[in-house]
């Protein structure tokens, strides 16, 4: 089963070992891979970086434009003392559809380039061995996806993405490769809203998990003092006189969620959250019931080299230059960014205007009414953005 996309934590009862590193890579412009085994592994091709997207470490255009089918793959040593809990490979994002072996067998596919997705893979693996994971991955635009464009096959056989959208069409996995152990027995999301004044801080949080058990939820401060408690899947933490998150002024409290069966803490979750609201009305941007007025920038996830990776110099660099010119915001043009992104956002009390991605959908439409297909408003990615990257933690 695939959790929601909770972020990888390290406690006693969960395990996130990145696989970020050199990976074997090849083109295959044929679509023979599986033919020729290579879901199994292959030790030739190139070695490619990851997170990364391949086009900038290419000085030839053929390969720096390449459209079609290509391959990563990598080994991974899984201990004997992991046997006895769930295993999955978290992949922050293939662009843009991906399909997923280990071991050579079949795990899952996924389509969206911009979202995380997790493969379960614990019947696949070998405990105290080697294993392999192969991720074959294919980058061509359908005006039925998401960014919209074309792919065009030209005479000579060479396919060609034919892009509706105003930025380059980096592919690869362009974000982080984890390897999770979690507990069979887990919690798999929850969600919080808040109540504010200068006096009092609520928040309501819902729980869930793969399994009937009790839950006990604590928020602890900055210096780890624990200010609140509560039981139940779902319930309230009242906090005295909290210290509220604002924009360029963040502070942030720490969440816990802990799930107990049979008297026992079988799984713990925690992370961070801050304590404010936001709300639309009329004309103005209210957080915690203050007027804010945005100011700021519209962003690409490009960075040298690395492409539409990720890399927390350039964040670093990034939010240190919002915050000198006076920026209290970015909007995120114009996909889902790295989940690092949000909560990079979270620490410096930057506001996000989460963009709806659907740039280039009034060229694949032709005309929002009758024209050409429309479809991918109902594909399965939208139905991940509701899920994992709609504003319930940030």
């Amino acid at each position: 089963m695939e959790d929601s996309m909770l972020y990888p934590v390290i406690n006693n009862y969960r395990s996130d070992e990145k696989l970020d590193g050199l990976w074997n890579f090849k083109f295959d412009p044929a679509s023979e891979g599986e033919k020729q085994g290579w879901q199994n592994g292959f030790n030739d091709g190139i070695k490619m970086p990851v997170p990364a997207s391949f086009n900038d470490f290419f000085t030839d255009k053929d390969a720096r434009e390449y459209t079609g089918d290509f391959w990563y793959t990598k080994k991974f040593f899984l201990p004997i003392y992991f046997k006895g809990q769930d295993i999955q490979i978290r992949f922050g994002a293939a662009t843009h559809r991906a399909v997923v072996f280990v071991n050579g067998q079949k795990i899952r596919s996924h389509e969206g380039g911009f979202l995380p997705f997790a493969a379960e893979v614990s019947d696949a693996v070998k405990f105290g061995e080697d294993n392999v994971v192969s991720v074959k991955i294919n980058n061509e635009l359908h005006r039925d996806a998401l960014p919209a464009g074309d792919t065009m096959t030209l005479k000579n056989g060479k396919r060609m993405a034919k892009p509706f959208f105003d930025f380059y069409n980096y592919s690869g996995l362009n974000r982080s490769v984890h390897l999770l152990t979690v507990p069979k027995d887990r919690i798999t999301d929850y969600s919080t809203t808040y109540e504010v004044s200068d006096e009092q801080a609520t928040v309501h949080y819902t729980v869930t998990a793969n399994t009937d058990a009790d839950f006990k939820v604590s928020l602890a401060d900055e210096n780890g003092q624990v200010v609140a408690t509560s039981e139940g899947q779902s319930g309230e933490l009242v906090v005295k006189d909290p210290t509220l998150w604002n924009v360029r002024d963040a502070y942030l409290y720490t969440i816990e969620i802990s799930l107990i069966k049979d008297g026992q803490t079988v799984d713990t979750y925690s992370d961070e959250i801050g304590l404010r609201t936001i709300e639309i009305k009329g004309h103005e941007i209210l957080v915690n019931h203050q007027s804010v007025y945005l100011r700021g920038f519209g962003r690409h996830e490009d960075s040298i080299y690395a492409g539409r990776a990720f890399d927390i110099n350039v964040e670093r660099r990034d939010m240190n230059l919002m915050k000198w010119i006076g920026a209290n915001s970015f909007r995120s043009s114009h996909y889902p960014y790295d989940e690092q992104v949000y909560r990079f956002a979270d620490r410096e009390g930057i506001l996000v205007i989460d963009e709806v991605p659907a740039v280039g959908f009034k060229m694949a439409a032709a005309s929002f009414l009758g024209g050409l297909d429309q479809s991918f408003f109902d594909g399965d990615w939208i139905h991940e953005l509701y899920k994992k990257h709609i504003d319930r933690k940030h």
